[in-house]
């Protein structure tokens, strides 16, 4: 009877651990998706900035400046 009782208490333990490791690694998985996308969104809007500042050059050396 003890060999029953310790082995479930084994499955048990093995089945808890496995659970727990796929939500980490899912957990894992959506904040790299997260991080990528935040990145994905810093990077257009450094490109935004560089093409405005290039634009406002542009202007001041064509002399079409307004301010």
């Amino acid at each position: 009877m003890k060999r029953l009782y310790y082995s479930l208490m084994a499955l048990a333990i093995l089945g808890a651990v496995s659970s727990c490791r796929e939500t980490t690694q899912e957990k894992t998985e959506e904040a790299v998706e997260a991080i990528g996308e935040d990145v994905e969104q810093a990077a257009e809007e450094a490109g935004d900035a560089i093409q405005e500042g290039a634009d406002e050059l542009n202007d001041e050396i064509q002399g079409n400046d307004d301010h």
